[in-house]
């Protein structure tokens, strides 16, 4: 293994693949470059002289600017850099593209539940879903109520361990240190479900519905509907306190609006109609048992792996990332295009500076500049409320070698591989054509991870190199670690390695095709990913425009 990479020849941006020590002397491009100083694996160095002011370029894009002057082999940080992106505009199509041989895969399909609409989930699932806020309360209730009964709870042998602590406080006696033994219990399920058909129930409790814009109870009814109409979900029950932003006729406009032939049962119940809190309890359970027998009745028949549709996310990166997971899954992407499937690049804020490649690749003018004013507007409201693109990366990013949102967002747009954008949608749309689509959401993990499934994705990839948990609660998160070292602490929570780039055991062609194969076990239900198996059911809706 080399212990550095050029990604791109015009950069003057180099990644050290491990920690690199001051008077190492590594070649590029014919030129040698003696180190001043240690390099950290995952960190920048320069492979020339830069005074003040000069362009860095990484990925081929620009991606900072030095605020000092910076010698030849010198380390790259926050102090002697800035943020620097380049301009974009609505340029000429650039749509072709080196279609990845796929014969291996033509004949392959997957099990999964066909439902009436044409769309085929890779689970089924029922929900219990609030219209507002204030039926949260009540939805924990049915929680309490269901899932035990139902076979879908977990041993959760943490249980076990406070039980042991508070036996030995009693006791008086000094309490036995194992918290590992305990831990390996927590993910044991309770296999004895009433309806073996359905993966389970879940429930999205959230915090908004009133009390916010008309445009925000508007997006909740639309994201909501997208989940509802799900090809993973089976039906649903919702709660509406009756008087609140997020009215009933709007969500039944939205559900109309994806799915006009929707008639998967759907139980809404208004408490102020209802009467008492025992009424509204009562009839939600009964009508949800009824749901779920008729849930029950689905079951896995093969489908074309044109029938998935995968969201691209990343969170937690690392300076890796770019150059390991994203660009892996870029290729599984890209698979699964040329296989007539669909994929979800979203994130906005994470997609700046390569915004001209995008627009480029817009198979039409008007998506071009769809994206080139959804991506303006939304930088523009961060700027209005104190913040920017700029701001995106996490302490965590920085310190494992983001130091730029440039450099962050030129490694993440690599998850979209380089097929043509066939649609730019704006939150909470729904997918409506095969390739890879565009979707306006923030980089926060789970917010745009609840967006890509709304939006249609019956899994999600999602990259990380710090170890973000993220999962959602109908769709499997496959975790896909961008270096080893994480991938063997965190075994419990990563799905997938694809340090084996960064040490050259694989290329990224082989490791996206390795993600692919297993996509489609997962899809099929035999495999059981670790964001699954822990209950790791993240959902947020975006309260537009105050999030990166």
């Amino acid at each position: 293994m080399n212990g550095f990479l050029k990604i791109h020849p015009d950069d003057n941006a180099i990644v050290a693949l491990t920690d690199l020590l001051p008077g190492t002397s590594v070649s590029t491009q014919n030129e040698i470059i003696t180190l001043k100083e240690k390099i950290p694996a995952k960190h920048k160095f320069v492979s020339t002289d830069l005074s003040a002011g000069s362009k860095v370029f990484m990925y081929g894009v620009l991606v900072g600017k030095t605020l000092e002057d910076v010698a030849q082999g010198c380390l790259l940080t926050t102090t002697n850099l800035v943020h620097a992106a380049q301009e974009f505009h609505t340029g000429e199509r650039k749509t072709s593209w080196h279609k990845p041989d796929v014969s291996r895969w033509l004949n392959k399909t997957f099990n999964g539940y066909h439902r009436n609409d044409g769309s085929v989930g890779t689970a089924n699932y029922w929900l219990v879903i609030p219209l507002v806020f204030c039926e949260n309360r009540n939805v924990d209730v049915l929680k309490s109520a269901l899932v035990e009964q139902l076979g879908y709870g977990i041993n959760n042998g943490y249980l076990m361990q406070v039980r042991d602590l508070v036996e030995a406080y009693r006791s008086g006696t000094p309490a036995n240190d194992s918290s590992g033994e305990y831990g390996d219990r927590e993910v044991q399920k309770n296999n004895q479900r009433i309806f073996p058909n359905v993966d389970g129930i879940k429930f999205l409790t959230h915090n908004m519905g009133c009390g916010g814009t008309r445009q925000d109870a508007q997006a909740l009814c639309g994201l909501l509907a997208g989940y509802i109409t799900h090809s993973n979900v089976a039906g649903a029950t919702v709660l509406s306190l009756g008087c609140q932003n997020a009215e009933v006729t709007m969500l039944e406009s939205e559900i109309k609006k994806r799915t006009p032939g929707f008639n998967k049962p759907l139980y809404i119940l208004d408490q102020q109609k209802t009467g008492t809190e025992a009424n509204l309890l009562s009839e939600a359970i009964k009508q949800t048992f009824l749901g779920l027998r008729m849930a029950n009745t689905y079951k896995r028949r093969r489908a074309p792996l044109n029938k998935l549709c995968v969201g691209l996310e990343c969170g937690g990166s690392d300076g890796f990332s770019g150059i390991s997971a994203n660009p892996a899954i870029g290729y599984t992407s890209d698979l699964l295009v040329a296989l007539g499937g669909s994929v979800i690049l979203s994130e906005f804020p994470e997609l700046c500076g390569v915004e001209q490649n995008l627009s480029d690749r817009c198979l039409a003018v008007e998506d071009a500049e769809r994206f080139s004013k959804l991506i303006r507007e939304y930088s523009e409201k961060a700027k209005a409320i104190g913040s920017g693109f700029d701001m995106n990366p996490s302490p965590g990013n920085i310190k494992d070698g983001l130091i730029t949102d440039a450099i962050k967002s030129a490694g993440a747009a690599k998850k979209g591989g380089t097929s043509p954008v066939v649609a730019v949608l704006d939150y909470p749309e729904k997918v409506a054509l095969p390739g890879l689509n565009l979707l306006c959401t923030p980089g926060n993990d789970v917010e745009s991870t609840s967006a890509e499934v709304a939006a249609g994705a019956n899994i999600v990839l999602f990259t990380t190199g710090l170890g973000t948990p993220t999962g959602n609660p109908v769709a499997p998160v496959v975790k896909i670690a961008s270096n080893t070292a994480l991938y063997n602490k965190m075994t419990d929570i990563l799905d997938i390695n694809t340090g084996t780039i960064i040490t050259g055991a694989e290329t990224i062609e082989r490791a996206g095709e390795r993600i692919l194969d297993y996509i489609i076990g997962v899809a099929s239900g035999e495999i059981e990913v670790a964001a699954v198996r822990h209950c790791q059911d993240d959902f947020i809706p975006w309260r537009r425009g105050i999030s990166l």
